[in-house]
């Protein structure tokens, strides 16, 4: 049994063991004014569920997800569109699904020196990891298990030409 919903062009479809919502196109931002409106209405019934992806989630156009209140989703979105915080992939009198990105974990180290900075810097960017620079801090964005990257790091790190901080400790 499937139903057509005309507000926004998502396809229902019942399944024996649930149902799952297949999501074929972004309707708006949350931040949009009139979509806003409408969520704030819906989050006051307590009628928004939250799809929470990675970064690297988002990137993707066709992906399977679970809503915060269990309702699984199947998204399958034309190329010309991206998930981001706030996209909002139903939206309907009574109900709302909203992607929330997930908090980005960090590895933040320090250079010893210049010299150990430059190389750090080169290495990071021929792993094609995605770096932030926070004062003399380079922040790594983690995509897979810590220890991943400071195995990959560890010939800087054992002789001191960079160091590990705490999240918090570069801050």
């Amino acid at each position: 049994m499937s139903e057509l919903l005309l507000q926004s062009g998502v396809t229902y479809t019942a399944l024996t063991n649930g149902t799952i919502l297949k999501i074929d196109h972004i309707v708006g931002l949350a931040t949009d004014p009139d979509m806003a409106e409408a969520l704030h209405r819906l989050e006051h019934a307590d009628a928004v569920e939250y799809v929470t992806l990675s970064e690297m989630d988002t990137q993707r156009h066709h992906l399977r997800a679970i809503t915060d209140r269990g309702t699984e989703c199947a998204v399958r979105l034309p190329r010309t569109q991206r998930l981001c915080d706030g996209a909002v992939l139903l939206l309907e009198e009574t109900r709302a699904v909203v992607v929330r990105m997930a908090e980005m974990k960090w590895l933040v180290l320090e250079a010893a020196d210049v010299a150990s900075a430059l190389e750090l810097g080169y290495f990071a960017g021929n792993m094609h990891w995605k770096v932030e620079f926070d004062g003399k801090h380079l922040r790594i964005a983690l995509q897979g298990p810590v220890q991943t990257y400071l195995e990959r790091l560890n010939r800087l790190m054992a002789d001191g030409r960079i160091t590990r901080l705490d999240e918090g400790e570069g801050a």
